[in-house]
Formats: structure tokens, sequence, C-alpha cells
């Protein structure tokens, strides 16, 4: 240890006395700038973080004082200014909601006229043009003392009221729109009973015997083919009529009549939804008069035994029963007379029209059905029609019977060219087979299906009604 001390009192020998001083110097300034801080500050050992005295007094420049101050003035007076802008235009936005729902309630107050409700609505036009002109006045003179969040709240307020009274307005006339509507409706619904009542009066009238006046007092001996042409159009539109109730009856039912007078006639093309009327009627008219050509219309076993073996009594016998059954009530007839040949045929044709599954679709049972199997009759209106349609298709043979000459029925083949002669169009003018109408010199009429057979009196002809299409000829004729 001795010699360690002794070596550094050498080395500390050979260092130069200069350095020594400036050594010392540095360290006294040191040693007084820390005393200097120590007296000016207070250290607060805080987790040991050192905190400035809250009384120490730092010296302030007071130009930067007034700019700053002058700053957040002019920062406040624009705010101000843009706060008050906001609430005028509040307050202005709020007055003209209150001008529009006052304009609102004056045109109201028009129809029907209502002295009270315009004079209010007229003074609440002027008090807000008053006030919005009070507002402009005080704004360009700079005279606008609003409290700016006050002035929005109250504008707010009253914008929600002026809407409120628009909604209201508007809601008074669209009842009063609704009323008038439904003023309409019920005039309109009265008119379209009193059009149906009128319809149905004039159908009567025409399906009426009224209508048979030519038929009074006739004689056998001067009976001609004008008659029957003239009773078959009487029987034509009770079965029109029996259809458009079959018809009314299936879209009850949610029919898809589309797909059911496709199942009729497969291929036909209707360039009209309501022309499938057509192939419902031919249905029913081929049903009805099927057998029309035999007595009774029961097919004898040998087919050449028709009108030929009818004797001249025969014809009295028929024509009698012609004279008879033509203005007769059906169910009337039907009640006194149940086993009669009338009453097998509407039976055997009730049942063959009226298939038992359309029945049960339509009415939701086979009451009908049962109830005319037992031998009764119902009571419904469907069943009345028919009834009364298939009177007249058995009084229109009865008279067929009541000629000298042969009376036969035919019918036209599917696809036949369209002759005059035997035939006449049921629509105004045919169609192609792609639906549109044509006219064209490379087409020709075909027949699409009979709609109603038609007949032949010795010689006459009584024209058959058809549905007809257009089609292309071939390039060879």
């Amino acid at each position: 240890m001795l010699q360690t001390t002794n070596l550094s009192l050498e080395m500390e020998t050979i260092k130069p006395k200069s350095a020594i001083n400036n050594r010392s110097k540095k360290f006294a300034k040191t040693f007084q700038k820390v005393i200097s801080l120590r007296s000016a500050t207070k250290i607060a050992s805080n987790n040991g973080i050192c905190m400035l005295n809250s009384q120490l007094k730092v010296k302030e420049d007071p130009f930067t004082d007034q700019i700053n101050k002058a700053n957040g003035k002019h920062e406040d007076n624009k705010a101000r200014n843009r706060a008050v802008m906001e609430a005028l235009i509040a307050r202005l936005f709020a007055g003209v909601t209150t001008i529009k729902a006052a304009y609102a309630e004056l045109q109201m107050a028009q129809h029907p006229y209502n002295n009270e409700s315009i004079q209010a609505a007229d003074q609440t036009v002027v008090d807000e043009l008053r006030a919005i002109s009070e507002l402009k006045r005080r704004f360009l003179k700079k005279e606008l003392d609003l409290s700016p969040q006050v002035t929005i709240m109250l504008a707010e307020i009253q914008e929600q009221q002026s809407i409120m009274k628009t909604y209201e307005i508007t809601i008074k006339k669209l009842e009063a729109e609704v009323d008038v509507k439904d003023s309409n409706i019920s005039t309109l619904r009265k008119h379209l009973d009193e059009c149906t009542s009128f319809n149905k009066s004039l159908e009567k009238k025409l399906n009426s015997s009224g209508s048979l006046s030519l038929f009074d007092n006739l004689r056998l001996s001067v009976l001609n083919p004008t008659h029957f042409v003239h009773f078959l159009h009487y029987t034509l539109r009770s079965i029109r009529s029996f259809v458009k109730l079959m018809i009314g009856e299936m879209e009850s039912a949610h029919w898809d009549l589309e797909a059911a007078s496709k199942f009729i006639h497969p291929n036909a093309v209707f360039t009209k939804p309501s022309h499938r009327c057509y192939a419902f009627e031919s249905f029913v008219c081929i049903t009805m008069f099927e057998g029309f050509n035999y007595p009774n219309f029961c097919v004898p076993d040998d087919p050449l035994q028709k009108h030929q073996n009818i004797h001249h009594n025969s014809q009295n016998l028929y024509f009698e029963k012609f004279k008879k059954l033509k203005s007769l009530n059906p169910k009337q007839y039907l009640t006194h007379n149940p086993n009669s040949s009338f009453a097998k045929f509407l039976k055997s044709k009730y049942l063959q029209v009226v298939h038992a599954k359309m029945e049960c679709s339509l009415f939701g049972n086979l009451n009908q059905r049962k109830l005319v199997n037992s031998g009764g009759y119902p009571d419904s209106a469907f069943f009345i029609a028919f009834a009364e349609m298939a009177k007249r298709v058995w009084t229109l043979h009865c008279l067929s019977l009541s000629f000298q000459e042969d009376v036969t029925i035919f019918q036209v083949k599917k696809n036949t060219r369209f002759s005059e002669v035997y035939m006449e169009c049921v629509t105004e003018e045919p169609v192609s087979a792609s639906g549109e109408s044509n006219s064209s010199n490379s087409s020709e009429l075909r027949v699409v299906f009979t709609v109603v057979p038609g007949f032949k009196i010795g010689k006459t002809v009584i024209q058959s009604q058809v549905y007809l299409s257009l089609v292309d000829s071939p390039a060879s004729c």
C-alpha cells in the first residue's frame, strides 16, 4: 500500500500546476450554480419527480399578453356572430314553414268554403311576414339582439308545430278525398246494380215465351224451316246463358279456364281470352244435341230406323208436345211428370254435361247429382238454368220430328275447309295459327272445331257455327 500511494503521489507531481488550477476553477463554478439553484427552488420529492414551486414567478411580456387578449376577443365575437346567424336562419326557415302551413290551410278552407279558417290563415301569413320583415330591418341596421340558443329552440318548436299542422291539413284533405271516392263508388255500384237488373230483365224478355209469338196458333200444315230456325236461335240463347253461368261458377272455384278449354279442344288457338267460351259452348252443344236424329234421343239398334219409321200420326203427336212444352216451366212439368221421356232425357244429359268431379269442384259436394239420380230436382240456379236449356233442346227435337221432311243434324270435322253453304264463323274474323289476324292471299280458312251443329230440313241447310283459323296454303295450290 505504501508503495502504491507513493506511486500516485509521484504521478501527481508530474502534472503541471496550470491544469490543477483550471480544474479547481470549474469545480468551484459548478458548485456555486448548484448552491444558487437550491436557494431559488425548492425540491419536492414525490415519487422521484421534481416539480417547480407554484409560487415561482415568471417574468411576463406585456406586449404578448395584449396580442393574446385581442385574438381571444376576436374569436369570441366571431363565434357569437356565427351563432346569431344560425339562429336567424333557423327563425327564417321556421317562418317559411309557418307560411306554408297557413297557405295549405287557406287552400283547404276554399272547398268547402270556411270564412273563419280563411281569415285565420290569412292573419297568420300577415303576422309571419311582418315578423320576417322586422328581422330583415334589424339585420340591415345591425340591431339584432338574439339569444342564439333560445331563438334556435323557439324556431324548432315553431317549425315542428307548423309541420304538424300541415300534416293535419293533409290528413283532412285525404279523408275528404276518401269520402268523395266512397260516394263515387256507391253511386257506381248503384248504377251497376241498375244496369245488371236491366240486362237481366232484357235477357228474361229475350228468353221468355213472349218471343215465341210466331208459334201462336201455328198449324202443322204451315210448318216450315223458318219456324225451326227461329226456335233454334231461341234454344241457343238458353245454351249460352247456361254456359255463361257455368264459366262463372268455374271462375269462382278458381278453375284454370285456359287448361279446361285446352282439355276440350287440345290444339285450339284462341286470339282472345274471351274466345275460350266457345270451347265450353261447343262441349255443351255437342253433348246436348247428341242423338238428336233419333226419336227421344235414343239410338235404335238399326241405324236406318230414324225419321223414316215415324208415321204421320207421330208427327201430330210430336207437334202437340211441342206446343205444350214450349211455354211451360220445366220444373213444374217434371214435378207432375217424373217418369216422362223428357225427365229421363234431362237426367241423362245432366249426368253427361256435369261430371261428378266437376260438380264436386264447383259446389263442394255431390248433393245435386245424388238428388237428380234419385228422381229429384234441385232448386239451385245452376240446375234451373240447365233444366230450361234441356227443355228447349227437347222441345226443338219435338219440333224437328213434326216436319214431314227429314231433319238431320251434322257437325264439321276439324281442319275442314270453310264453306259458306254449310258453315258460319262465330267470331268477327278468323285468326292464324299464331293467334294473329291475317288476310293474306296465301292463307285459307280451316275449321278448328264446331261450336253449334248444323241442320238439314229436306234440302234446306241451316249453317253450322264453327271456330275458324287461317292456315297457310301449300305451295302447290
